[in-house]
C-alpha cells in the first residue's frame, strides 16, 4: 500500500521528465489498453456476459498466457508465452497493483539504463521469471498471466542503482503509519516476504511468488554486473508499498 502518492511522487520526479522514461509509460499504456480490449475487464462486449464470459476470460488466458504443462512440449506458440503474459492481466486490482509498482520503479531505472538497455532488461527478466516458475511448476495447468516478474526485476535493479532512495510505507504491524526506510531496507523485506509465502503456496491458482523472487534476483544481478564500475547514483525520496499484488 502507498501512502501520499500524489505529493510524494511529485517531490520525487520534480527533476524527471515525463519524456525520459517513454518505454516505461508505453508499457503502462499497452498493458492498460490490452486489459480493457480483453475479457478479463469485462467491459468489451464481443466477450459476451455471464458464463460465456467467463469461458472466453479463460480461454484468453490459456492462449496468451503461460501454461506450464504446455511449455515445455517443444511448441513455437507455447515458447512465446512467458514474452506474451507479461501483457496480460487477471483483474482490476492485479492491473493497477502491477502498473503502480512499475510507474514507481520503472520511470528512475528506466532512465539510469536508457530506453533500449531497458526494454532488453524488462522483456529478458519478466521472460526469464516466468520461465523459471514454469520449470518448478512443470506439471501444472494453471495459465500465468502479469508482469509481476519484470516488475519485480525492476525493483532487484532498483535496489542495485538506488540502494539509499527513501520510500514510504505502510506497515500493519505498525498500525498501518506511513514510515520512510531506505531503499536497501524496504525491497529486501519485501523479496523476504516473497520467500516466506513461496514457501507456504500450495498448488494452483494464485500469486507466483516464485517468479516474483527469480525477476528480483535476475534484475538485482543484472544491474551489479552492468554498472558495478564507476556507478554514481542520487539519492531521491519514492513511494513503495509494502508488497506486490499478484500477477
Amino acid at each position: 500500500m502507498i501512502s501520499n502518492w500524489s505529493e510524494t511522487v511529485d517531490k520525487a520526479r520534480r527533476s524527471v521528465r515525463w519524456s525520459s522514461a517513454p518505454v516505461t509509460y508505453g508499457l503502462i499504456a499497452l498493458c492498460c489498453l490490452l486489459f480493457l480490449l480483453g475479457p478479463a475487464a469485462g467491459l468489451n462486449p464481443v466477450y459476451g456476459s455471464g458464463d460465456t464470459l467467463l469461458t472466453a476470460q479463460r480461454a484468453y488466458f490459456r492462449r496468451w498466457g503461460v501454461v506450464p504443462a504446455e511449455l515445455f512440449e517443444g511448441s513455437p506458440r507455447a515458447a512465446l508465452t512467458p514474452a506474451t503474459a507479461l501483457f496480460v492481466h487477471g483483474s482490476w486490482v492485479h492491473l493497477l497493483g502491477n502498473m503502480l509498482f512499475l510507474y514507481v520503479f520503472g520511470v528512475m531505472t528506466e532512465e539510469r539504463m536508457g530506453r533500449v538497455q531497458f526494454t532488453l532488461f524488462y522483456v529478458g527478466c519478466g521472460y526469464l521469471a516466468l520461465l523459471g516458475y514454469a520449470a518448478a511448476n512443470a506439471d501444472s495447468e494453471q495459465s500465468l498471466v502479469g508482469a509481476s516478474g519484470a516488475i519485480s526485476a525492476a525493483l532487484g535493479a532498483f535496489l542495485y542503482l538506488f540502494p539509499g532512495a527513501r520510500v514510504t510505507s505502510l506497515l500493519p504491524f505498525l498500525f498501518f503509519l506511513p514510515l520512510r526506510f531506505p531503499a536497501w531496507v524496504v525491497l529486501p523485506f519485501w523479496a523476504a516476504l516473497q520467500w516466506l509465502a513461496a514457501g507456504r503456496a500450495a498448488s494452483g491458482p494464485g500469486v507466483a511468488y516464485l517468479a516474483h523472487l527469480v525477476g528480483f534476483g535476475l534484475g538485482f544481478g543484472y544491474a551489479w554486473v552492468r554498472f558495478r564500475r564507476g556507478t554514481t547514483v542520487r539519492s531521491a525520496q519514492v513511494p513503495a508499498p509494502e508488497g506486490e499484488n499478484q500477477p
